[in-house]
């Protein structure tokens, strides 16, 4: 997949032998800084279908340091766990990347630990919608230097209100940015946001999670 040592390296202490379906689709694409809409399953491997592009963007060590801080790479999840999880990922696969700036931004947090985690320049940071717009709009957070902003399970943040959020995050950050989708499906709603927040997107389609229902018990 054309991944630097250090990140193989990880990847080999983490017990990863072969890529998954979605990996191998996703991660040249993301690499060559195509816009992706991805349609995958739950379980699928989806995290380091997007982590590992992202670092591989940094791999040479050098932060470009724009004006302001802020993050280079934005990944916005629906919940506090899979921002959790995802910024996990980021630190397991990076983890021979000494250099390496990790923040989260999530609710039900004080705010003072995560102004101190946000403060200056940042390579990737994790974050809900809600509590995102409540740190930009304070003026606490500049996004002007993104160069990656990842939607993971967008369908999800869509069904839980977060349009707006989503609309008002994206606005924040430049119009040059890769922006990459993830989703259980790629229409309707998802279809319209896909078509306002990315550029001449790539789709990759793989096992949506509602295909098929064989394990829902319904009564």
């Amino acid at each position: 997949l054309g991944l630097h040592d250090a990140l193989l390296k990880a990847l080999e202490q983490a017990g990863y032998r072969q890529p998954t379906p979605v990996q191998t689709a996703t991660i040249p694409a993301a690499i060559e800084g195509t816009d992706l809409m991805v349609c995958s399953a739950t379980g699928s491997g989806k995290t380091a279908a997007f982590v590992l592009p992202a670092l591989q963007r940094m791999s040479d060590g050098t932060r470009r340091a724009g004006a302001g801080g802020g993050p280079r790479v934005l990944v916005l999840a629906p919940t506090r766990e899979l921002v959790m999880q995802v910024a996990k990922a980021c630190e397991t696969y990076g983890r021979f990347f000494k250099w390496l700036r990790v923040a989260t931004v999530v609710g039900g947090v004080p705010y003072g630990a995560q102004l101190k985690a946000i403060r200056g320049s940042l390579d990737i940071l994790v974050a809900t919608p809600g509590r995102l717009i409540d740190h930009l709009e304070s003026g606490r957070l500049n996004l002007s230097n993104v160069e990656v902003l990842v939607l993971d399970e967008a369908d999800r943040m869509l069904d839980m209100g977060f349009i707006e959020d989503i609309q008002r995050i994206a606005e924040a950050t430049p119009r040059t940015r890769q922006t990459v989708l993830f989703s259980a499906t790629l229409g309707g709603r998802i279809a319209a946001l896909g078509a306002e927040l990315l550029r001449q997107p790539r789709r990759i389609e793989l096992e949506s999670d509602r295909d098929r229902h064989e394990n829902i018990s319904q009564r």
